[in-house]
């Protein structure tokens, strides 16, 4: 009998514990939160480029180790600088803007290392193709914004792609290479 009960006593205690670790919703804070790649020009210099509109949205549990994300880029809004380059981003040999305006990254995975997120991993959504992606934290943290006077969460990830998985073609054949670094800042506030 004494065994039963300290076995349904944990069992209640494990429950407890499970329906206290849950899940917040967070929104992407535009301010704080951009892509950007790079890739090498002729190995002379290197192409910089970002998305200046996006949204989306994290489910993050700090305590059951878990997360989700959903963050959509405008293509229309590339910016390097350079409004002829812009415009050559956009056409058809690379983005093709107008036959899809926005990449998607979808996550279902956050991966940890002890307290803090190492990595997430999920599916990027280029030129109608969907391919997988894992971005690496440089850095994560969560903080109590002093001006918001709410919760914030984000961090500096990144990832080098091969852009032609996704059918970004565009110059392998001159010597553009193939691999694009990404590097994702992103700050969402707790809702």
């Amino acid at each position: 009998m004494r065994k039963s009960l300290f076995a349904l006593t944990a069992v209640a205690a494990l429950f407890a514990g499970a329906a206290q670790a849950q899940s917040a919703n967070y929104a992407i804070d535009p301010t704080h939160t951009f892509a950007s790649f790079e890739i090498s020009h002729f190995g002379a210099a290197v192409n910089r480029g970002r998305f200046d509109k996006k949204e989306g949205t994290v489910q993050f549990d700090k305590a059951g180790k878990s997360g989700k994300a959903e963050i959509t880029f405008d293509v229309t809004s590339v910016n390097t600088g350079t409004p002829a380059f812009d415009k050559h981003l956009q056409s058809a040999d690379l983005f093709d803007a107008a036959k899809h305006p926005t990449m998607k990254f979808v996550s279902s995975k956050f991966v940890f290392n002890g307290d803090k997120v190492a990595s997430v991993e999920g599916q990027l959504t280029l030129l109608g193709k969907t391919g997988p992606l894992t971005l690496k934290a440089n850095q994560f943290n969560c903080y109590d914004s002093p001006m918001l006077k709410r919760e914030v969460c984000g961090g500096d990830f990144e990832a080098t792609i091969d852009r032609t998985q996704w059918g970004m073609n565009y110059g392998v054949e001159w010597g553009f290479p193939k691999n694009v670094r990404l590097v994702v800042q992103i700050e969402a506030v707790k809702q």
